[in-house]
């Protein structure tokens, strides 16, 4: 049987090709039912635009990618399924229900120099300021936007996932659960999420009346430096009993530090980290963490994407972080 062209499709329909071409592109308005009636026909005789004479049309792809440029040991994780992996199996099922491929480009640096591949716009997780991603981006015309603003642009488009206040929401609960000595674990790479840690710690302390205890890692030693940071803390300072770590990496780190000291959680030390992914829910004991709401994020900045493909610049903001209370933080009489 041979395969029904446009033209096909357009003479059972009684419109022009050029009807049948704006119903699937979306490029021109189309009357609602007229659409309706092309996309019943389509499907009953079996035709499928193609993609690749819509790009040759459009001069697009229909392929977007994720990327971002934080190490593996903190983008991953167990299995490889952490921050940057969530995300972007909710952008590729976002991107996919508006009719485009999404390509992850794997946080290493081999794959983000990308080749001669062209994409028709980019999806930037956490960039850093001054971020190699964003300059070679730019450098090849490709429209970007971030997932977390990028420190000095506010001229890209960005989802902003509030790290501030999912900050002082996890120092919060660690002081009402009885910490009065809290050290923070924070990202040295200038990430919007890791200053806006940094800057929410500070007014925290402030406020506490006690001096801080904050100590800035390298995103790519992840969990092996932080074990060894919050021995060191812990050995220094004994009277430490609550660790906030910025990064899920950097609390798995802490958790082994505080097995490796004999500091049971939560009697002698409470923790809490950012992100509520494998890391926190197979650790032993179970993290506190927050639901930063992902899923919404990532379809946010799809959209975001698009509209800056289509020439329109926005904004965007994440739903509010929501506490998830585990183990580490918990009083010992409120464990079962």
């Amino acid at each position: 049987m041979t395969k029904p062209t446009i033209s096909d499709l357009a003479r059972a329909a009684g419109v022009s090709v050029t009807t049948v071409s704006h119903a699937f592109s979306g490029r021109r308005p189309v009357e609602p039912e007229t659409r309706k009636r092309i996309q019943a026909l389509a499907d009953q005789m079996g035709y499928h635009p193609s993609h690749m004479a819509r790009a040759l049309r459009s001069g697009r792809t229909g392929v977007i990618a994720l990327a971002s440029s934080m190490p593996f040991a903190v983008a991953a994780g167990p299995s490889r399924l952490g921050f940057l992996m969530e995300i972007a199996a909710s952008a590729a099922m976002s991107a996919l229900t508006r009719d485009l491929a999404l390509c992850l480009i794997p946080p290493h640096p081999a794959a983000q120099s990308c080749g001669a591949t062209s994409f028709d716009g980019v999806i930037l997780v956490e960039p850093a300021r001054d971020d190699p991603l964003v300059a070679h981006f730019e450098r090849r015309k490709t429209p970007v936007v971030s997932i977390g603003t990028v420190p000095d642009r506010p001229d890209i488009p960005a989802v902003d996932i509030r790290s501030g206040e999912t900050t002082a929401l996890l120092l919060d609960h660690l002081a009402r659960q009885g910490s009065s000595r809290i050290a923070a674990l924070i990202g040295s790479t200038p990430r919007t999420s890791q200053i806006e840690a940094e800057a929410a710690y500070l007014d925290f302390a402030k406020a506490q009346g006690h001096p801080p205890i904050l100590v800035r890692l390298d995103e790519a030693e992840g969990e092996d430096l932080a074990c060894r940071e919050t021995r060191r803390l812990i050995q220094a300072d004994p009277r430490i009993d609550g660790i906030y770590a910025a990064i899920d990496a950097f609390a798995s780190g802490a958790v082994r530090a505080a097995h490796d000291l004999g500091r049971a959680m939560p009697d002698r030390l409470r923790l809490a980290t950012r992100y509520d992914g494998l890391r926190a829910k197979l650790s032993v004991p179970p993290l506190t963490a927050v639901d930063l709401h992902l899923p919404a994020t990532a379809e946010r900045a799809v959209q975001l994407l698009l509209d800056r493909i289509g020439g329109r610049n926005g904004q965007a903001v994440a739903d509010p972080p929501d506490l998830v209370a585990r183990q580490s933080s918990g009083r010992s009489s409120d464990r079962s």
